[in-house]
């Protein structure tokens, strides 16, 4: 069996059962079988499928960890939580959050006009929203309005204009006023690649002078009493627990400073998000070196200690993890398209009656290779290719012998791959690395895994079945877009193998792990490809699942209109086009209308039927 390094990623969400990706919930159904379910009904293109019961367990996972630390530690104060809503915004994610957290005390965070609505909107009675980034101040009033309605809101100060503004509503707006909080900058910083969410330089947050300055703006106005929370953000997916650990320690100290100034009512420390999650596939590839038990132990342990130093109450934690909630939630399955080197086959040969005499060598080759010459023989066609390649380049030779070179080492690398691929042999990773094999998926990266094209994120990655098999192609893996970075390519340090199929023949689906967070909220129309058709699965209390929340991917129409562009116009110029064009008949141009509306009514995505099996 093949596992992929699904021990390093999946968290015991999914597992390998007789040879496929099975959920690790109730009666276990295999991801294959969720996939055709609903590709019987006709959607086609890649699939998103949310799995809304590992948005819960996350949930309890956070919620038990930090009551376990509270506990153990003989700690007084509570921990509470908010969810950023940048991290994704999808209704389909959203709302069963919201539900499935009800007897929790978790909330909403928001960044903006929208998010906040939505928060307004969906956060469960008496669960906290809290409000970061800059304000203007129709936001603000906005935060006024939202504490009149009931809601246990928090607005974090970025800036000392922002206070003045805070200031100036509440003269105006008056009573019950939305809790206060100071974003601080520390000195502290993460590491990675969003490490700049800390430190002096930082975009948000008040330094040292900035929030004494703050307090007497808060004491002056006699809104000290409002002022009940300090927020800090280190960065996203911090890997490292060590720059934790030194921020909670400048964080403990700045609040413990600010009570003993007067800010009596101070009791909730907010220390952002970051929780990391574990992408690797690979063993000592791990992204984090800290476990959830560490994390919540050190938040806890360090707070108390600050404040039992400075005889001060051990304040309430907040936290603003998004990527640990939602990651793990959802799946995107791909199906393989095309494999580009399949045209190598024996049918492609077209041999001359008298042909070079290294290609014969190589056609020799070929018909000789054994266990024990595989890797002599690999060595001798990869340069017999490089002197034919030259020998092309001269005119010596023509393009018909070109074609056999290639097709021939094709043959000769698949033969001795074949053979070998029981044994780890470190020049079948080299060979391999040289000879990948293309596959390309129904999707695109920019639109479904915008980190891995700008950060270059890795996703785990697993075909749905075939797992019983070993599979031998090094793949690079290509999307459909029409842009040269739209492609995963082959890595010998993180290699990916996957299985030499016939996709004239039989389907084969790739899924793509732990992509729920930010990928959809990042994902852009590039090419005008889509969100993907999504769904969710749900499971009933006998552990059968059910389908959920089918959206399916918006048709070429649709995408045209969310551009401003007049779709009703299109239609017309195409009628237009149709009916003035003199290469078709008059009986034809209807029914080629009526095509065209079709097209105009599918999605984007390609569509390609197969022998035995319907479309992809």
């Amino acid at each position: 069996m093949v596992d992929y390094g699904i021990k390093y990623w999946a968290n015991d969400d999914f597992v390998i059962e007789n040879g496929q990706v099975k959920v690790n919930y109730k009666n276990k159904p295999a991801l294959i079988e969720i996939v055709k379910r609903v590709r019987e009904d006709g959607y086609r293109g890649p699939l998103l499928i949310r799995f809304p019961h590992l948005i819960e367990k996350q949930i309890e996972k956070i919620f038990q960890s930090f009551e376990d630390s509270i506990k153990e530690n003989h700690y007084k104060g509570k921990f509470k939580a908010v969810f950023p809503i940048k991290v994704n915004h999808y209704p389909n994610f959203i709302l069963p959050l919201m539900e499935l957290t009800q007897n929790r005390c978790y909330g909403l965070e928001a960044g903006s006009k929208s998010e906040l609505i939505i928060a307004m909107a969906y956060t469960n009675e008496n669960a906290p929203i809290t409000v970061n980034g800059f304000k203007d101040k129709e936001m603000i009033s906005l935060g006024f309005i939202a504490a009149k309605m009931g809601y246990d809101i928090t607005l974090t100060i970025e800036g000392l204009n922002e206070l003045e503004t805070i200031i100036e509503v509440a003269k105006t707006m008056g009573k019950p006023y939305p809790k206060i909080g100071l974003r601080i900058r520390l000195h502290s910083t993460g590491v990675g690649v969003w490490a700049k969410s800390g430190g002096f330089h930082s975009k948000f947050g008040l330094s040292a002078t900035e929030l004494v300055e703050a307090i007497e703006l808060l004491k002056q106005n006699k809104l000290l009493e409002h002022f009940t929370m300090i927020h800090f953000h280190i960065g996203s997916q911090i890997s490292d627990i060590s720059p934790l650990k030194k921020a909670l320690r400048e964080s403990g100290n700045i609040y413990a400073e600010l009570r003993k100034m007067g800010a009596k009512n101070l009791k909730y420390v907010n220390i952002g998000g970051g929780l990391a999650v574990e992408y690797t596939q690979y063993e000592n590839h791990q992204n984090r070196n800290y476990t959830l038990a560490e994390f919540s132990g050190d938040v806890v342990f360090t707070l108390k200690e600050i404040a039992k130093n400075k005889k001060e109450p051990e304040p309430d934690i907040f936290i603003e993890s998004g990527r640990y909630v939602c990651a793990n939630h959802a799946v995107l399955i791909s199906p393989v398209l095309e494999l580009f080197s399949q045209e190598y086959d024996e049918e492609a040969l077209r041999l001359k009656e008298k042909n070079p005499p290294l290609i014969e060598e190589l056609y020799d080759l070929y018909n000789s290779v054994v266990d024990k010459t595989a890797i002599e023989y690999l060595h001798d066609s990869l340069e017999h290719m490089e002197s034919l390649l030259t020998l092309f380049d001269l005119g010596y030779i023509d393009l018909q012998d070109r074609s056999n070179t290639e097709v021939l080492v094709h043959l000769i690398i698949k033969k001795v791959i074949k053979i070998l691929k029981h044994k780890n042999h470190r020049d079948i990773i080299r060979i391999q690395e040289q000879v990948q094999e293309r596959y390309l998926l129904n999707c695109s990266f920019f639109q479904s895994l915008p980190d891995y094209w700008g950060l270059g994120q890795n996703f785990p990655v697993i075909p749905l079945d075939k797992l019983n098999k070993k599979p031998t192609r090094s793949a690079s893996l290509w999307d459909i877009t029409c842009d040269s970075d739209g492609e995963i390519a082959f890595n010998k340090n993180t290699p990916l193998f996957l299985h030499d199929i016939d996709v004239n023949k039989e389907e084969y689906f790739l899924g793509f792990f732990l992509v729920g967070a930010y990928q959809e909220v990042l994902g852009m129309r590039h090419n005008l490809f889509t969100h993907p058709t999504e769904f969710s699965v749900v499971f009933d209390e006998e552990g059968n699942y059910k389908i959920e929340n089918l959206l399916e991917a918006q048709t070429i129409l649709d995408v045209l209109d969310d551009l401003d562009y007049d779709t009703k116009e299109i239609e017309r110029r195409l009628k237009q086009k149709l009916d003035e064009s003199e290469k078709i008949s008059e009986e034809s141009k209807q029914e080629v209308l009526g095509q065209l509306y079709i097209m105009l009514s599918e999605n984007g995505y390609l569509r390609t039927v197969f022998k035995n099996e319907g479309a992809m």
